[in-house]
């Protein structure tokens, strides 16, 4: 897609053109402000985990991440986009890794797809749900430890945004989920693209010794427009995306570089249809990596919930038994992470692979165009509306852990004070809490997991009618099947008891 094709954004609302945020994010530092008070509290989390309770109730390393980051991330992925990644602190120290780096080597090409992000994100839940990671401190501070060390050294080795692109989990979890936004990276002017000699927005403006550009000749045969790259300058954009092309939210960490670097004050964060995207042909890449990767997502969400209902320590020990693992000798250690691993597995990899591809065959059979569709092109299709209803899916687990511990950081930050000599804020009140009417936090689930499916439907069908046209219903039919058996499975889960995984003792 070229710049010219791009639609004007010029009559579109641009928060970039807002008085007062607006000039906040524009500023050269307006996304360091925002990242240094992250920065600080990611270091706080580090330092409670190491030396504060070890009940994880009350810790702040275990009650601000796994409880209200994750139900907030929800919120800000569907009304704003990727706020997280914006005020990412793990950046802070990317950005010395990037001063540091001498090689400016790219990442190696048979990694430059999903496939790392989504065995990133199969080892993050897998990880939680074994590690018992929202029950242990320590082990959390050593997560967030752990991030900042990688993408430090990522930026240090590597000359793009290889950690945020290719290998964080959250991020990519943002990146599927912030498609669903209503603000987006776009243009004012597209012609402008067209004639701008240095693409800043992509390349950036920094420069170790002042550059002269040249935009414009005048009459005279002398340069009339120019501007300069200096030491001072803008990196461009991390994931290497070009703003007059961008048709979606995937790989955008919504960082503003882009608007920041571009010397003719062209990029802006432009407001559109909430899910627009989903529909739009050709706004992702018509790649399997993507479309698994988005899948994959969805089935996860199932699955990371499963592990939290009683049902799953039944599965487990059927599991143990019928493999004779006890026999085998193995520790309840072992006979858990085997067990675990074969569920999350199955119902994190192979299952959405296999029904989707199933799927996607069913879809060019019934349809009759198993000769111009091949089963790439029919499954990277309708692997947008999958979406909707895997950010149901987590929206329903993480907002009942939300709900359930709305107000629970209140004490846990008294606790912290004081075990710190601070008494301004008095006795922690560990009663404190959130809602605890499970009926109306059930109600909340079955709403967003119902809504998350019809909005899928809804996006499948002007898929399939965009693709099959009046074959459009014939075509919908396999994927509506999916959709609803995942429906059920959601509605089934989330109505089961939720409770936090402990030892699993096998007989």
């Amino acid at each position: 897609m070229t710049p010219a094709s791009i639609p004007q954004a010029a009559t579109r609302f641009d928060v970039l053109r807002l008085p007062l945020i607006g000039r906040l994010l524009r500023w050269r530092w307006g996304r360091l402000a925002v990242q240094i008070p992250m920065f600080a509290l990611a270091a706080l989390l580090v330092y409670d985990g190491f030396t504060g309770s070890p009940l994880a109730s009350q810790n702040l390393a275990t009650v601000a991440p796994w409880v209200h980051y994750r139900g907030l991330i929800i919120i800000a992925l569907f009304f704003v986009g990727n706020l997280f990644c914006m005020a990412c602190p793990f950046t802070l120290p990317r950005t010395l890794g990037k001063r540091l780096s001498l090689s400016k080597r790219r990442f190696p090409r048979v990694l430059r797809s999903k496939a790392v992000a989504i065995a990133s994100l199969f080892a993050l839940f897998f990880a939680y749900e074994w590690l018992d990671l929202w029950a242990s401190p320590a082990l959390t501070a050593w997560v967030i430890v752990g991030y900042f060390v990688a993408s430090f050294a990522f930026e240090a080795f590597f000359g793009e945004s290889a950690f945020c692109k290719y290998v964080c989990p959250l991020g990519s979890f943002n990146f599927v989920y912030s498609t669903v936004s209503p603000l987006q990276i776009s243009v004012r002017d597209a012609s402008v693209c067209q004639t701008c000699v240095g693409k800043e927005c992509v390349n950036g403006s920094y420069s170790p010794q002042p550059v002269v550009l040249i935009d414009s000749i005048g009459v005279n045969g002398a340069p009339d427009i120019t501007h300069t790259h200096t030491p001072q300058g803008i990196p461009g954009c991390g994931t290497l995306l070009f703003a007059p092309q961008m048709q979606s939210n995937l790989d955008c960490t919504l960082c503003l570089d882009c608007a920041r670097a571009c010397p003719h004050g062209n990029v802006g964060l432009f407001g559109r249809g909430i899910g627009a995207e989903l529909s739009r042909p050709k706004a992702w890449p018509a790649r399997y990596d993507v479309a698994f990767l988005v899948i994959a997502l969805a089935f996860m969400g199932l699955v990371n919930a499963f592990g939290m209902v009683p049902p799953v320590y039944d599965l487990m020990q059927r599991i143990s038994d019928t493999l004779g693992l006890r026999a085998l000798g193995l520790t309840d250690m072992g006979i858990e992470t085997i067990a675990l691993g074969l569920i999350f597995v199955v119902g994190g990899l192979i299952a959405p692979i296999g029904l989707s591809l199933a799927a996607a065959g069913a879809a060019r059979a019934l349809t009759r165009t198993t000769k111009r569709d091949n089963l790439r092109v029919a499954l990277t299709t309708f692997a947008p509306a999958f979406v909707p209803i895997g950010l149901g899916f987590w929206a329903a687990h993480y907002g009942f852990h939300f709900l359930i511990g709305l107000f629970s950081i209140v004490p846990v930050t008294q606790g912290f004070l004081l075990d710190h000599g601070i008494t301004l804020f008095g006795q922690p009140n560990w009663a404190l809490g959130g809602i605890t009417d499970l009926t109306v936090i059930g109600a909340f689930q079955a709403i967003v997991v119902i809504a998350g499916y019809g909005a899928s439907l809804w996006t499948a069908q002007k898929i399939a009618l965009r693709a099959y046209k009046r074959q459009g219903f014939t075509g919908l039919l396999p994927w509506a099947l999916l959709f609803t058996l995942m429906l059920l499975a959601g509605l089934w889960l989330f109505s089961q008891p939720m409770e936090m995984r402990g030892t699993v003792l096998f007989d």
